[in-house]
């Protein structure tokens, strides 16, 4: 699944939820494959991130490839 289309269902989950119109069961069954998918997209987020680096110039105007950091 590309991460685009499993950050949709996931948005679709949440909508589901939040409109609180559908029996408990299954509004747990959406909540637990919410968090898979919060789990999965993450992962593959994490992954991304650290292929990602950052071209700076520098004031010689040569350039510096840093690692992408993370800000917290």
């Amino acid at each position: 699944m590309k991460f685009e289309d499993g950050l949709k269902k996931l948005e679709n989950i949440v909508k589901a939820l939040d409109d609180g119109k559908i029996p408990l069961d299954e509004a747990l069954n959406l909540f637990k494959e919410g968090l898979t998918l919060t789990k999965e997209l993450s992962k593959r987020l994490e992954e991304i991130e650290k292929k990602v680096e950052i071209l700076i110039k520098k004031e010689d105007g040569s350039i510096e490839k840093k690692p992408f950091l993370q800000e917290e």
